[in-house]
């Protein structure tokens, strides 16, 4: 039966208690009402005696907590505290971040399924390990890890807000990667026969990205706003990189441009059907299909089947060597096979590297505008 003593220089009472091990241990109730004290020594005590999982021992505390504070302490299940988290970042992140997020978020959730209305501090490491295997079996390593992070990233604000002891998912390793397939650049003769199958729209986006070099996510929401047709450059923001791009623009690309349908609205999209897609989803998956499917029209790719068994949704999908974004290494390597520097194509393209950006911010517009020119028209 645990007891109450008090030292002589405290005006607290102290509860006295026996440990599993047959230790008598002493802890400082922090409160003097006596009563109180008997229910905290007795709570202790019951707490010591029996073996208890982390979510009975928080159970404890938060009694022992209502007890002196009159209030308990502040619990969520996994639903409802994801629900918390994600109303948070939907306004401290942009619309693509939120959209990870939340997909992360909802599948996650439903791997949990029932398991999900239970209280935040029982899920375990396992729970987040048996996630990523499961992720694993049908995406890529480094989809996996992303999701794993985002899980580190939402349980570590339920322990600064106090919800959990430990952030469980810290204990989960990511997954090692597997070196994937290399990518390369498109040959010219591809990209004609890419440009005579494709319609308007995308014609007009794989010539943006030939001849800009840039992402496939920028060229879809790029406005006629962002065209500056009196000096021929394109001007925009970079969306992965936040760097500001001013590209001169290529002659075969001008020819295009000035053949395609532009309103009043300088804010409208040179590329509707691309931008509705990204305005609704934050996403580029979509358009990345439809590439892949343009290629295997062609002949270029494999065709992709959806069934749930073989090569489909249901499992990884099998990487192919040529993609949207190997338009990028095209550009490239048009440039450098025109005699352009390295300095000027990486310049060109835009760099990721802050460190590649400080050595190059001395190259002006007219050396650019130099190696836009030296890039073939394969529209002829």
């Amino acid at each position: 039966m645990a007891s109450l003593w008090k030292r002589n220089n405290s005006k607290f009472w102290t509860a006295c208690f026996t440990a599993p091990d047959g230790r008598q241990l002493k802890r400082s109730t922090k409160t003097t009402d006596r009563k109180l004290a008997v229910k905290l020594a007795n709570s202790w005590e019951e707490a010591a005696r029996r073996r208890i999982t982390e979510g009975q021992a928080r159970r404890v505390i938060s009694d022992i907590y209502a007890m002196v504070s009159g209030d308990g302490l502040s619990a969520s299940n996994i639903r409802e505290f994801f629900d918390s988290w994600l109303t948070r970042k939907k306004l401290e992140t942009g619309p693509s971040t939120f959209t990870k997020y939340r997909n992360t978020a909802t599948q996650f959730l439903a791997f949990l399924g029932d398991r999900a209305g239970t209280e935040l501090s029982h899920l375990t490491s396992k729970d987040i390990a048996k996630y990523r295997d499961s992720l694993t079996e049908r995406l890529s390593g480094s989809t996996a890890n992303l999701e794993l992070k985002i899980l580190r990233s939402a349980l570590g604000h339920a322990k600064a807000e106090g919800l959990i002891i430990e952030n469980v998912a810290q204990r989960v390793r990511p997954v090692a990667l597997r070196v994937g397939i290399e990518r390369r650049a498109f040959t010219l003769t591809e990209l004609k026969i890419l440009i005579d199958a494709a319609d308007h729209e995308w014609k007009g986006m794989i010539l943006f990205g030939l001849y800009t070099g840039q992402r496939l996510k920028d060229i879809s929401t790029l406005t006629w706003q962002h065209l500056d047709l009196n000096r021929n450059e394109l001007r925009f923001v970079t969306g992965k990189t936040g760097r500001r791009q001013i590209i001169p623009l290529a002659r075969p690309l001008l020819k295009f441009i000035a053949a395609m349908k532009a309103g009043d609205d300088p804010k409208q999209p040179l590329f509707p059907k691309a931008y509705g897609v990204v305005e609704r989803t934050g996403l580029v998956g979509t358009l990345s299909g439809q590439f892949y499917e343009l290629m295997a029209e062609v002949g270029m790719v494999p065709p992709r089947t959806h069934q749930k068994t073989g090569d489909g949704r249901s499992v990884k999908r099998t990487q192919s060597e040529i993609s949207f974004h190997c338009l990028r290494h095209t550009a490239t390597s048009l440039l450098k096979n025109a005699g352009v520097s390295d300095a000027v194509a990486q310049e060109f393209i835009g760099h990721d590297s802050p460190e590649i950006s400080r050595n190059y911010t001395h190259i002006e517009t007219e050396a650019l505008r130099k190696a836009a020119d030296t890039m073939p028209d394969i529209l002829k």
